[in-house]
């Protein structure tokens, strides 16, 4: 039988990455650590409320089954260096890295993972984690392996780039980045993904059913599953009419000008994803954590005229349609678009047992 690996996720979220490592039925859970009230409610509500801890990762404190942990993974927060945005070198959440660090030199796993914005490693603090794994620094029992890599060739119906780091401890041979498990022809669609779900008929479906839960002292809307998020929000009758204009793999570029906001007709080139329609036949664009927007970008359904539902986001992004959702639908959104697509987490936890199993 094949061994399992105990697993801490650190900047946990709602728990990405921990349903792609169970999906492996590699790993074993043994603790987890999120900030955020509605995710940490989200999380426990799929995986536990006695492994997840809520609150300030600085204030975790590493329990005897944690320090057991043979892998830690996690995503430090990315808003200070994304792409999106301002880049703050300053911004302090730039520094969560080094909570993960404290963590790292507590449990001793035989691997790590980082998972992070492209940017990241060519990031002030990439170069920081770097030089903490020379010798006499505080990681220098590790060795480190990076990456940036397509969610789309793991597996997930979406065009997602993110920066990838494994570190292995010395004592054992360096685990490398996961080489891709599909080919770009047999990259995951839309279709594969929302194709099964009903035709959403009530265009003013915006409302989640008012029920509560708590796990943290604190109710939280939900838990919420299934069909019970195929929901979307009020649209104006100008948005369902631009809508309507827009073809199969369109965007703003193709309404008329009665249609286009005065910004769109003064700029006439720039993001071809903005007001987009996806493609029933290609993996998605990013699902980000305004994708209920399609001003934000290629967000319009395929075929209906509507942006995607929340359901149809979290389908996009690898997690079943029974994983159960926990706060506002803002709270959600935001959840869903800052998870780390399921099936990649999936390829990246199999890679990682699969190299341990040669190496221990």
């Amino acid at each position: 039988m094949a061994q399992t690996f105990q697993v801490v996720d650190l900047f946990a979220g709602c728990g990405g990455i921990t349903a792609g490592f169970h999906r492996t039925g590699r790993y074993q859970t043994v603790g987890a650590v999120e900030i955020d009230l509605a995710a940490a409610t989200t999380y426990a509500e799929n995986f536990g409320k006695d492994i997840i801890h809520h609150g300030d990762i600085a204030k975790w404190e590493i329990n005897d089954a944690a320090a057991t942990a043979h892998v830690v993974v996690g995503g430090p927060p990315c808003q200070g260096f994304s792409n999106l945005g301002a880049k703050r070198l300053d911004d302090p959440r730039n520094q969560l890295w080094r909570e993960y660090v404290r963590v790292l030199k507590k449990i001793r796993p035989a691997a790590f993972v980082i998972e992070n914005v492209d940017r990241f490693l060519r990031s002030e603090e990439f170069r920081a984690l770097h030089a903490e794994t020379e010798p006499g620094a505080s990681l220098d029992e590790y060795e480190l392996r990076s990456d940036v890599i397509n969610a789309a060739d793991y597996g997930a119906a979406q065009i997602r780039r993110r920066a990838i780091v494994i570190g292995t401890r010395r004592d054992l041979d360096p685990i490398g980045i996961p080489k891709p498990t599909v080919s770009r022809n047999e990259w995951k669609t839309v279709a594969a993904s929302l194709a099964k779900l009903p035709t959403f008929v009530a265009e003013d479906n915006q409302l989640l059913p008012e029920v509560m839960v708590a796990h943290h002292g604190t109710p939280v809307p939900g838990a919420y599953r299934g069909l019970t998020l195929h929901v979307t929000r009020h649209y104006e009758p100008i948005s369902r009419k631009r809508f309507r204009k827009i073809p199969v793999g369109g965007n703003r570029f193709d309404l008329p000008d009665e249609l286009k906001s005065p910004c769109w007709r003064k700029h006439t080139s720039g993001s071809g994803d903005v007001m987009g329609r996806l493609h029933w036949d290609r993996p998605s664009v990013t699902i980000r954590t305004e994708f209920f927007k399609p001003e934000k970008g290629r967000y319009i359904h395929p075929t209906e005229h509507r942006a995607i539902t929340h359901l149809e986001a979290a389908l996009l992004q690898g997690f079943d349609k029974d994983f159960k959702w926990c706060g506002s639908k803002v709270q959600i959104a935001r959840q869903i678009g800052n998870a780390v697509p399921v099936e990649l987490a999936t390829a990246i936890g199999a890679h990682i047992a699969e190299s341990l199993d040669a190496r221990m």
